[in-house]
């Protein structure tokens, strides 16, 4: 088995070149790690599919539920769009580039709508602060309107791959570096996360419910792996190369709108089980 795997490898390399393949093996990783992502959420889907019903049928309709419909819409195109580009054939570079334009539109969505979640859980925090209501209004379109612009300067200027030299490895690509998206995203995740640990300290010694405690911890585990993320991305941007720079890119925005669905059904959770544990005890005090 052995002999016959190292034969292969010196056909290959025989017959193309190491630019090839290094290409071909990066595609079939991306591919592989993005199937995997897609197999992850159909599983999370899968086990919180009664507590999703149960949130969407029970709660009364909000900004926030909209948000989480939009969010988790967003998500199953980002998922869908991927997979057709990865997987089906094109030799079109007119076509790959519509493909990948409308992934990367999905992309800038999905991450919006999950950084919404957690923008309106720091305004909460601060108990509708006006400081902090003005540096969100603020901030947050500034960093939308940059991320947007560098991606489109990016997408513009990048070339697309329609085929690879190795036959059977479909789908297309661009060559776009989104290092400045990733960097400024990093610096507006660092800056919530510190209003969320300011909040944290101050608050630190006074008495708070269970709900204000799950409040707080989900929005710094969120944000610590959005910046972890962040910076993965803006280091794999400038030192890894092929498509092996954009494979920890659509990871984060599949994952952080995972964390930010996820935690909004955990918080909704929390939130009846507290008003379900206050009720009881207003009947047993009336009853007594």
């Amino acid at each position: 088995m052995r002999k016959t795997h190292f034969l292969l490898l010196d056909r290959m390399d025989a017959k193309y070149s190491s630019d090839d393949i290094a290409a071909a093996m990066s595609w079939q990783t991306y591919i592989y790690v993005y199937i995997s992502m897609a197999t992850f959420w159909v599983y999370d889907y899968a086990c919180s599919l009664e507590e999703e019903w149960t949130f969407l049928l029970q709660s009364r309709w909000t900004k926030v539920k909209g948000l989480y419909i939009a969010t988790r819409f967003v998500l199953f195109l980002l998922l869908i769009g991927h997979l057709y580009v990865n997987f089906i054939p094109n030799g079109n570079p007119d076509k790959c580039k519509i493909l990948v334009n409308v992934c990367s539109v999905f992309n800038q969505l999905s991450a919006s709508c999950s950084e919404c979640f957690f923008m309106l859980r720091t305004y909460a925090l601060w108990k509708h602060n006006r400081f902090v209501h003005v540096a969100i209004l603020v901030f947050f379109p500034v960093a939308i309107i940059a991320c947007v612009g560098t991606s489109l300067a990016s997408t513009i200027s990048a070339s697309y791959i329609t085929s690879s030299a190795i036959p059977g490895i479909t789908g297309c690509y661009n060559s776009d570096n989104l290092f400045v998206p990733f960097l400024l995203f990093f610096i507006f995740e660092l800056g919530l996360m510190s209003l969320t640990l300011v909040h944290a300290i101050q608050s630190w010694r006074m008495g708070s419910g269970r709900l204000h405690a799950v409040l707080v911890k989900n929005n710094i585990f969120y944000y610590a792996c959005g910046l972890l993320l962040s910076a993965v991305n803006v280091l794999a941007s400038q030192y890894l190369h092929y498509q092996y720079h954009a494979i920890f890119q659509d990871f984060q925005f599949i994952v952080l709108a995972i964390l930010a669905l996820r935690m909004h059904l955990h918080l909704w959770q929390i939130d009846q089980q507290t008003r379900n544990m206050d009720s009881l005890l207003c009947m047993s005090v009336s009853n007594m």
